[in-house]
């Protein structure tokens, strides 16, 4: 049965909502006997999906279930989660497993199951009269065994998709074809395989079919020989391809339990947690080896991606409350604790309390300021301070403790988005709590947040319009008091009313737990409040325009910029910065009369120590090799500023003297391939692709996983002559190039080496190449007679054999829902692009062998296609507004004239 979670807890609900959640999902299910045949779906019904919605708020608040709701949507349908289920879990536990997964798909969520099937396989090996053997934990497979295993795997995956069924979710047995494996070490294992390469389409197919993937974890060598893969880590290398944000293991605890205490394990934050875990005597053996497992997993993910423990039971309650069920396991940021005030960067302190604290930016610098001679006044009178943080910036903590007193005061507990998203908020509390044993805070009760301090408080009070915590003190008396002292700042009486209302003072507390589990529901969701807790910390966004600094405005993609720029409902010019028109008017923006000026890179650094204040976002639209003064004079002006994107102005380079960046300062701003990357950057350095090398890894980035890393890639390019830029040459003379095509730059042109370095990059295991063998590319640039615009022609050498369909069906997926974007069955043409602002990819063609599925020679594994794209927008301006729009936090398009509801990226 589901339990109730920590907001229930100790209250009469609890009996009214005592049938599993799950299971009232299921109930409203059609009942459907017998096989059903997966067909393409919308959705769950709307007004069944809004029942189950509702049957989620027993367990949390409407705010909570909505915004994880919408987290989990906002990610492809196979992004969503891998779930991991072992053998004991369906043969002792299947109606609930069951249940659990048609709740989810009911409300419009695709989970992709990896289970196994070892106690079963046990229980028939032994009745076979076959011993099982293991080496190093792994299972000895040999011919008989596996015969066994195969048996056993389709038996157990037909159990779960059948009951699946009956609950009328659409399911697909998946039992081969997705996992393709080498012998891990066939003289030690024999039938044991180790994954090499994961079919991601079978599973894909099945999602877009409406149907839940039930995998087993059996693979093939490409020869077909099956092999046996423990299930733990096929869930693993699915994840690897895929980068899902849950990664969840069902087992039978509910989690991890603490060797010494018996606990379960809420959280755990590798960054900050992983070395001392491993140092604990308990942690040893099978949990030792699956922390090893899942840290190296993680490590490969981006930091939004988490694992969870968890039971069937309580898988909802895990996926949709801040508290939580199980364990959750993420990468997190190492945090630090300083006493010594004269150490802390008091700047930076301030500027995120400005930021992110309403008390303090109500009150502006002075406020802020006031704040830190308080702490300097309380050090110099014997009282101890506390200052809490993280290494990037985004979460910091005030702890104060006055001189004789044996309770510290949480003074400011601030943290922005990337905090939230990167789930610090929970770390840092542990280590406050590690460090003080009493603990007392207060809280406005419209806090967005209230939720989360309610549920690591052990008492609450009410006193007016705030409510006071403490965590840790046992001694009624010195609640009373500290009730009391809130109170009287506050001018009220601790029962709440302004003193000679004729309400007598309220009695001292009488409960560990005051504050009622009721009124903790009402107001742990407030209308318009953000959820927060384990999982986040809530913050609030800004709806003030974004002012933009333009540097190098009087290039072609300067001018495209500034009418973009006048166009967007939230961006506004604050500087345009060109030497050769200085003092003139800038034409094409209407929103303010405006001037260009001559920025030096003292100046733009003098205007970016204010922070974003004066300017958010500063575009770099300068020749290669001079970016780097503009971008010091930032750095050296902001290096105290915190280090947030709310704070720090972000910088985007249109140049190509930052793409090949290592120190991972600098974000590769195309957002088709690296947009989770762009999504989580945190430094606010965003390097714009060149146009041709845009173009071109659009059109290899789908066939990554199919090159033959033996042969070289070829790129023919034509651009129109604005891509030359304005200084005059042979290359943008209209007279020149009359009737002519000009090749230029045949060998080591810069796109040659940015193609192959970025898409390296995005390299998996799976691919053929890697950091250690990247990816190089043969790239030959021409200039044409026309203005703007570009062609390239692509060969792409493949390790098998693949026909047109095949191909144009593989782009049509990696760019489903890409708005800039669109793939045809046809070859594109140049001028149809121009003066459109995505980029189009088509006219896929294949050797005649290669096409029939034939013997194809070498020669003829290969496939031809055509993209185009404008090089002044996609290939510049437009992607730099995509870019910015990103990087503020707002939707990706918005103020790009691109159709609203592109079809399936059809063009």
């Amino acid at each position: 049965m589901i339990r109730a979670g920590r907001l229930l807890k100790g209250t009469g609900i609890m009996g009214r909502i005592a049938r599993p959640l799950a299971q009232q999902t299921a109930s409203l299910a059609p009942r459907i006997g017998g096989a059903q045949r997966c067909s393409y779906q919308n959705g769950p019904d709307l007004s069944e999906k809004e029942t189950i919605v509702k049957l989620l708020y027993n367990i949390g608040s409407k705010k909570e279930v909505e915004q994880y709701l919408r987290h989990f949507s906002s990610v492809e349908s196979q992004k969503f989660a891998v779930i991991k289920v072992g053998g004991a879990v369906i043969s002792d536990d299947l109606a609930t497993l069951a249940s659990a997964l048609t709740f989810l798909n009911r409300v419009g969520l695709y989970p992709i199951v990896v289970h196994g099937a070892g106690p079963q396989l046990n229980k028939r090996l032994e009745a076979a009269g076959i011993e099982a053997r293991y080496e190093d934990g792994i299972r000895i497979t040999d011919g008989p065994t596996l015969a066994i295993a195969r048996e056993v795997f389709a038996s157990e995956n037909r159990k779960l998709v059948e009951a699946l069924e009956r609950l009328g979710t659409r399911a697909r047995p998946i039992t081969s074809g997705v996992f393709v494996a080498d012998y891990l070490n066939q003289e030690k294992y024999d039938r044991v395989g180790r994954i090499v390469r994961v079919n991601r389409e079978v599973v894909e197919s099945s999602i877009r079919a409406g149907c839940l993937p039930i995998l087993t974890s059996l693979a093939e060598t490409p020869q077909g020989q099956i092999l046996n893969v423990n299930a733990d880590i096929a869930a693993g290398e699915l994840a690897r391809v895929l980068e899902p944000l849950k990664i969840v293991y069902l087992n039978e605890k509910n989690g991890l339990y603490h060797g010494t205490t018996g606990k379960r394990i809420e959280t755990i934050h590798l960054d900050e947690e992983y070395e001392d875990l491993l140092k604990e005597p308990w942690v040893r053996y099978g949990t030792k080896l699956k922390l090893k497992e899942i840290k190296e997993l993680l490590d490969t993910l981006p930091r939004s991606s988490s694992v969870a423990i968890i039971s069937a039971e309580h898988l909802h309650k895990e996926l949709f409350t801040h508290s939580g069920a199980g364990t959750l396991i993420m990468r997190g940021h190492r945090l630090f604790s300083e006493q010594d005030l004269a150490a802390v960067d008091s700047g930076r302190l301030r500027a995120l309390l400005l930021e992110l604290d309403p008390a303090i930016s109500s009150g502006g610098q002075p406020a802020a300021e006031e704040f830190w001679q308080r702490l300097e006044q309380l050090k110099a009178g014997g009282g101890q301070v506390w200052v809490y943080g993280d290494e990037p910036g985004q979460v910091a903590a005030v702890v104060t403790r006055a001189a004789g007193e044996t309770a510290s005061v949480l003074e400011k507990f601030v943290a922005t988005k990337a905090a939230v998203l990167g789930n610090i908020t929970d770390n840092a509390w542990k280590l406050i709590v590690r460090d003080h044993a009493q603990l007392v805070w207060s809280v406005p009760r419209a806090d967005d947040g209230l939720s989360w301090h309610f549920e690591r408080a052990d008492g609450s009070w009410a006193v007016g319009d705030q409510v006071v915590f403490w965590h840790g003190i046992q001694d009624w008396a010195l609640i009373s008091s500290l009730i009391g002292t809130k109170a009287a700042a506050l001018g009220l009486s601790p029962s709440g009313q302004t003193p000679g209302s004729g309400t007598a003072a309220a009695a001292a507390p009488t409960g560990s737990r005051c504050y009622s589990t009721m009124a903790r529901r009402q107001f742990g969701a407030l209308p318009g409040s953000a959820p927060a807790g384990r999982h986040g910390y809530a913050t609030a966004a800004s709806s003030s325009p974004v002012r933009v600094g333009l540097i190098g405005a009087r290039g072609y993609t300067g001018r495209e910029l500034i009418k973009l720029i006048d166009a967007h409902p939230q961006f506004e010019l604050a500087y345009v910065s060109s030497r050769e028109l200085a003092g003139q008017p800038v034409p094409n923006y209407t929103k303010a009369p405006l001037n260009h000026v001559n920025l030096s890179a003292q100046e733009v650094g003098d205007i970016a120590r204010a922070g974003r204040s004066v300017v958010d976002v500063w575009i770099l639209a300068l020749p290669n090799g001079v970016a780097a003064p503009f971008v010091d004079a930032i750095d050296s002006a902001t290096a105290l500023l915190p280090a947030t994107s709310q704070s720090q102005p972000i910088v985007v380079d249109l140049s190509a003297d930052y793409r090949f960046d290592i120190t991972g300062q600098w974000a590769y701003g195309l957002p088709e391939l690296h947009r989770k990357d762009l999504a989580s950057w945190t430094t606010g350095r965003i390097t714009n692709p060149g146009c041709y090398a845009t173009g071109s890894q659009l059109g290899l980035a789908p066939l990554l996983p199919y090159m033959d890393a033996t042969r070289l890639p070829s790129v023919f390019g034509v651009s129109g002559y604005s891509g030359a830029g304005t200084k005059p040459s042979p290359k943008n003379d209209p007279k020149f190039l009359a009737d002519n095509l000009i090749p230029y730059a045949p060998v080591n042109h810069i796109h040659e080496r940015e193609i192959g370095h970025s898409l390296t990059r995005i390299a998996r295991p799976t691919y053929p190449f890697s950091p250690a063998n990247p990816l190089m590319v043969q790239f030959t640039p021409h200039v044409a007679p026309f203005f703007q615009g570009i062609g390239l022609t692509l060969h792409v050498p493949l390790r098998m054999s693949m026909n047109a369909k095949d191909v144009h069906e593989i782009f049509s997926q990696f760019y489903r829902g890409e708005r800039l974007v669109h793939v045809t069955k046809d070859a594109p043409l140049v001028r149809d692009n121009a003066e459109k602002h995505y980029a189009v990819v088509g006219g896929f063609a294949v050797p005649l062998a290669n096409g029939d599925q034939g013997s194809a020679s070498l020669a003829e594994r290969r496939v031809v296609l055509n993209v185009t794209l404008d090089n002044l927008l996609k290939g510049a301006a437009t992607q730099a507004i995509q870019n910015m729009n990103i990087a503020v936090g707002i939707d990706e398009y918005t103020g790009i004239p691109v159709p609203e509801h592109p079809t399936m990226s059809q063009c």
